[in-house]
């Protein structure tokens, strides 16, 4: 059998097509797969690629793609505006990670000099978490919007920043004296500087000349990639880190999602190659290899508590905000395989390290897809341990009013975002005599601070716990007003809510949520006074909006919605 380059770049995307198919039906991470084919088929499985040089030449191609798509995803705008939590959780994790993570491989026996420096990989490597499994995790659970969710992803945009200065000063590791990182630096300013400018100054003129023409978009954006890798190259610097620069640099274009949508299918190609040729390289997992991807499996979930949950604690995020991050980005990434992948091409590991991690990669990504899918029954499990050993919750520093624990309220809103936050402007705004009968209970830490400056009483607690409701008063509420969606109550809906706050409250009114329109009825005949249905309430608005245009008001009705919301001041703006 002929077994040129075609062939083998045959074999290689047919198994991983095969076994990515049984990933997406087990539900597991697609690259998993595609390692799993690489070992599969390269010399230490069947053996049916042995071309594995030229493998590897296209799969470096997949490589400078994913970095420049990592590139064009990263929003240089929301990374300077991470506010201050963020910004100091995700410094400790990436900067202690690694330092923790290099003393304890050096400990475990590997090498930190004398041409080698496998444990500064490793301790890299296990700083940086897998963007692709959370964000597909907590998009499909509609967390990426929770306090927790954007915890977790500004924690992923740091590592990012993180990942692309090592991989500037990646080549000169070797001699890693002050002058020649200071020169490295340097030329990554250079590198920057030229890319930015001309992504200010000439690059939108250029895309804008041939918006019309896709093809030549793509080509563009592919040309500019190229490009600024092959000058990180002429200065000594890595391609692919060249390409991440690239990518960054033209992110906010208005072409970007075209050139994303265009080159997703490029890379796919590309990038499948790169983890399969990865996978190649994976050694036959002896008995020391697997120890020590066990190892780096434990360093990593155990050095996400300690750089995460421990520092957000401290800054007053509660136990649930400062639980659930830790526990998301308890992986390695797809980023650490491409560092090592780059580090046993430049010599400074060997493919034992390479292989650890992969395995390590494999046990993680299976372990913390499960508890992402189940973060919060696993939080609601641990949250009274922690309170039983000494972590104190927020709120829980308040001084009980009554034997219930709080003064009770005559209204009570359960469950705090965009809707009930306009509610309460509405209220301040229009009937301020009632705020003082009311209270909110919900476990948005930034939401309780708020609404205690604004004079507004505060219960952090889980609104589905029933030890929640009773402590804070609620079976004594003459009126319960829940307005989130049942896509916003974790491990419960608003059927399961009305039929507890029924149990502790039989006489209070209880206002629920509904999306459907078919579950009016179930939520009136389980106890509900009224149900809403703002689907209702927007289709209205929309109808007067639809007018107005039609008969050429719509200026006016815009006015109108401007100097509404010029005068109010939510909680959550």
């Amino acid at each position: 059998m002929d077994h040129g380059l075609i062939n083998d770049i045959a074999v290689c995307i047919l198994v991983a097509w095969i076994l990515g198919v049984v990933a997406h039906v087990l539900k597991q991470p697609l690259i998993l797969a595609y390692l799993v084919a690489g070992f599969i088929v390269g010399p230490v499985g069947l053996a049916w690629v042995k071309d594995e040089n030229e493998i590897r030449i296209i799969s470096d191609i997949g490589l400078i793609l994913l970095l420049f798509m990592i590139g064009l995803e990263i929003d240089i705008k929301k990374m300077l505006s991470a506010g201050k939590t963020i910004f100091i959780t995700s410094l400790i994790q990436v900067v202690g990670g690694t330092v923790l993570g290099t003393i304890l491989f050096i400990l475990a026996g590997y090498s930190f000099g004398g041409g080698k420096l496998d444990a500064l990989y490793l301790g890299v490597a296990a700083s940086l978490s897998s963007t692709v499994i959370i964000v597909k995790i907590l998009y499909q659970k509609r967390e990426l919007d929770t306090i927790a969710g954007r915890l977790t992803l500004g924690v992923l945009v740091v590592q990012d920043l993180f990942a692309i200065l090592f991989l500037a000063l990646q080549p000169d590791l070797m001699h890693p004296g002050i002058l020649v990182i200071l020169k490295s630096l340097g030329k990554v300013g250079v590198i920057v500087l030229a890319a930015f400018s001309a992504s200010r100054y000439a690059l939108p003129l250029l895309f804008r000349s041939i918006s019309r023409l896709p093809e030549l978009v793509l080509v563009g954006a592919l040309a500019w990639c190229f490009l600024i890798a092959g000058i990180a190259a002429g200065l000594g610097l890595s391609r692919e880190m060249g390409a991440l620069i690239a990518g960054v640099a033209i992110s906010t274009f208005p072409y970007t999602l075209d050139v994303t949508a265009k080159v997703t299918c490029l890379r796919d190609f590309f990038v499948t190659l790169f983890f399969v040729s990865l996978g190649m390289v994976i050694p036959v997992p002896t008995l020391s290899i697997v120890a020590m991807a066990l190892l780096l499996s434990f360093f990593v979930i155990s050095s996400r508590f300690v750089t995460l949950f421990f520092p957000l604690y401290f800054l007053r995020q509660g136990l649930r905000a400062s639980f659930l991050p830790a526990l998301n980005l308890m992986q390695v990434s797809e980023l650490s395989l491409v560092v090592l992948s780059l580090g046993l091409a430049a010599g400074h590991v060997g493919p034992q390290t390479i292989g650890s991690c992969a395995y390590a990669f494999v046990i993680l990504a299976l372990l913390s897809s499960y508890a992402i899918a189940e973060n919060n029954r696993i939080f609601v499990w641990l949250c009274p341990r922690l309170q039983k050993i000494g972590f104190r919750d927020v709120g829980d520093g308040d001084h009980p009013e009554s034997a219930g624990g709080h003064q009770s309220a005559r209204i009570y809103i359960l469950g705090f975002s965009w809707t009930a936050s306009s509610l309460i402007a509405e209220l301040l705004k229009n009937h301020p005599d009632l705020i003082p009968d009311i209270a909110v209970v919900d476990f948005n830490p930034i939401v309780y601070e708020r609404l205690k400056q604004r004079g507004i009483k505060a219960i952090y607690g889980d609104i589905s716990s029933r030890d929640t409701l009773v402590h804070a008063g609620v079976p004594e509420a003459e009126l319960i007003v829940c307005t989130l969606p049942n896509t916003v109550l974790k491990g419960s809906s608003n059927l399961r809510m009305l039929q507890q706050l029924r149990q502790l409250n039989a006489k209070g009114k209880i206002v629920v949520h509904a999306e459907l329109v078919s579950d009016v009825e179930k939520l009136y005949a389980a106890g509900a006074d009224y149900v809403t249905l703002s689907r209702i309430e927007e289709a209205l608005n929309l109808v007067e909006v639809i007018v107005a245009a039609d008969e050429r008001l719509l200026d006016q009705k815009k006015a109108e919605l401007s100097e509404l919301l010029a005068s109010r001041d939510e909680v959550i703006p």
